[in-house]
């Protein structure tokens, strides 16, 4: 069997279809070299002394954990000075990182969470890099700085995203716009190698995944929805669901990705006026893409993820994304 390395993927790729730019494969792989750096901390664990709390809070008054700052800068170091990027946005930071001017600016945007996750960090439960990358904008030519407005982009602009999640294997996810890939880490020759393409989610299935303890201050049709799941056989739905949930965003879509099933973050009472808790450019959007591109479906409860226009760049979102026919009932029920 020949093994097929992430480089040798992107190049056939790109001559067969010839929509991945040589400067966007670098990129990739240079953000896959990244991963592969994070992997080796995660799998240290308490050896490396990079366990507990960082001490500060993120730009979302979040606490930091060590890894995650760590995560945050092995991504910054890996990424600025190839030449392919003008900026980059993270979860963990309040602006954007500009690429510094002794290094050549590249036309794409780069933006991520470094650590998907991390509060199951200590318990050894599945956390991960998520990432997204857009083309900069062409507003007053080459020589134009970039702005924050850069990244403001819908979904539906992205032109690569991905995750890399940190297991019992070191497993990439990938997309760029035809369908999506899997590589697995072969630890002994440091290289991500192909392991399934074309990954498609079953349109149909009978697992949920939500934080059930929540459900007093979900919305109506969330809970009619899942109320509906629990009847079971005797219900409206005429069939039993299980419940999972790992509470590692990476971890339940990877889930989905490989056996189908939905995944739902709703908003809730508790902070009306936050549209969700998950982030529409670091999480939803590239997770939504991967979503689509398998055959899925991603939604906020009354519209796709990858046509809501963001106004900031830490907005914040409800989703709603998995197999299909589950997605759009959830969605009918907010919309009627």
């Amino acid at each position: 069997m020949t093994h097929i390395s992430l480089t040798r993927y992107l190049v056939e790729q790109q001559r067969v279809h010839g929509h991945i730019p040589s400067e966007l494969r670098l990129l990739i792989e240079v953000v896959a070299r990244a991963c592969k750096r994070i992997s080796i901390s995660v799998n240290q664990g308490a050896l490396g002394e990079i366990l507990g709390a960082a001490g500060t809070d993120n730009v979302q008054g979040e606490a930091q954990k060590k890894l995650d700052v760590i995560a945050n800068e092995v991504l910054i170091e890996a990424n600025e000075w190839g030449g392919h990027l003008a900026a980059m946005a993270s979860e963990e930071m309040e602006g954007i990182y500009v690429v510094p001017n002794r290094y050549p600016q590249g036309e794409y945007l780069l933006l991520f969470d470094p650590l998907d996750g991390s509060s199951n960090i200590e318990v050894n439960v599945s956390i991960g890099t998520i990432f997204s990358v857009l083309k900069k904008p062409e507003n007053g030519g080459p020589e134009s700085g970039v702005s924050e407005q850069d990244f403001l982009q819908s979904g539906a602009k992205q032109v690569a995203a991905g995750y890399c999640i940190y297991g019992p294997q070191t497993t990439m996810v990938l997309t760029v716009g035809d369908g999506v890939a899997m590589f697995t880490l072969d630890r002994e020759q440091g290289s991500f190698v192909l392991t399934q393409e074309d990954i498609r989610i079953p349109e149909d299935t009978k697992e949920f995944a939500i934080n059930m303890s929540n459900m007093r201050h979900w919305d109506a049709p969330v809970r009619r929805y899942i109320d509906e799941c629990l009847a079971g056989r005797d219900g409206p739905r005429g069939k039993d669901f299980n419940m999972r949930w790992v509470a590692s965003m990476v971890a339940d879509v990877h889930r989905i990705l490989t056996r189908g099933g939905i995944f739902l973050y709703p908003w809730d009472k508790r902070e009306p006026e936050k549209p969700g808790k998950l982030r529409l450019m670091y999480e939803a959007n590239p997770m939504g893409w991967i979503v689509e591109q398998a055959g899925g479906a991603a939604t906020n409860g009354r519209q796709r993820i990858l046509d809501i226009q963001p106004k900031k760049l830490h907005e914040r979102v409800s989703v709603i994304l998995g197999s299909k026919n589950e997605v759009e009932r959830v969605t009918s029920y907010h919309t009627k």
